[in-house]
């Protein structure tokens, strides 16, 4: 069984990945500007959204493969939080695929380490895994929460999200397990030198699950980075801040097909 995907607009090729515990529909606010001029894939990562159902084997490998095979031979990855984190891998496995990156609010390392302070702490993790058995409709709810935390527009984007994120049905929980597991095991930054293909970063001034000190790492290490923090913003700004997130996302685009 494959991910589920939807496609829009004409145009060069551009694949949006959502982050933990949503689906694709997360992206409608940003969907039909985006789609003017390009053609757009979502895809629902693993036993999330409408791939509930699809649960592969092999960890954050296992998914970047599930991903390759839905997605356009090549194409231009706009990723989010673990979004990001399964496009810098695709880019790093899989080259020819990628013509370029859009990395929001994203990092190498979800987790923090005595050499990686901008991150979450591991007991942080392991108590929403551990909540997971017990209500796991709670847990995402309490992960939404963190996302807009120093937001200025947090109460308008955290009603938004809870509004989408069961639209599609439940996420299975083995998906937000394998999810969280890819956080919690997940080190990309020795990897990101070989990573040529161009990339924009965009972050959030206040983001707490994702500081932009990780974000200034990977423009520091990607061979080919621009970087830009949205002011006020916090782990979501396609959301609260469409205007810019756009603005900068289409300039980039454009660049990339001159």
């Amino acid at each position: 069984m494959a991910l589920y995907k939807e496609t829009s607009g004409t145009g060069p090729d551009i694949v949006l990945l959502h982050g933990w515990g949503l689906h694709g529909g997360v992206f409608d606010p940003v969907i039909g500007r985006l789609a003017k001029r390009h053609r757009v894939t979502r895809i629902d990562l693993p036993g999330h959204g409408r791939s509930r159902d699809v649960l592969p084997q092999g960890g954050l490998d296992g998914w970047v493969e599930a991903l390759a095979a839905v997605a356009p031979p090549r194409a231009v990855w706009l990723g989010w939080s673990l979004g990001g984190m399964l496009a810098l891998r695709l880019a790093r496995q899989l080259p020819a695929r990628v013509h370029g990156l859009l990395l929001c609010c994203t990092t190498p390392k979800f987790v923090a380490a005595p050499d990686w302070p901008p991150a979450q702490q591991a007991a942080t993790l392991a108590r929403f895994a551990a909540d997971l058995q017990q209500d796991y409709r709670a847990t995402v709810q309490q992960f939404l929460a963190l996302q807009v935390q120093g937001d200025d527009c947090a109460r308008a984007v955290l009603r938004d999200l809870r509004a989408r994120v069961f639209a599609h049905g439940d996420p299975h929980p083995d998906g937000l397990a394998g999810g969280l597991a890819i956080l919690r095991d997940t080190d990309l930054r020795k990897a990101l030198p070989d990573i040529a293909v161009p990339a924009r970063v965009i972050m959030g001034q206040h983001d707490r699950l994702t500081p932009p000190a990780a974000g200034e790492y990977l423009v520091r290490q990607l061979p080919r980075a621009q970087y830009h923090v949205v002011p006020r913003a916090a782990h979501a700004p396609f959301l609260s801040h469409p205007d810019e997130f756009l603005q900068h996302t289409q300039t980039f685009l454009e660049q990339l097909n001159d």
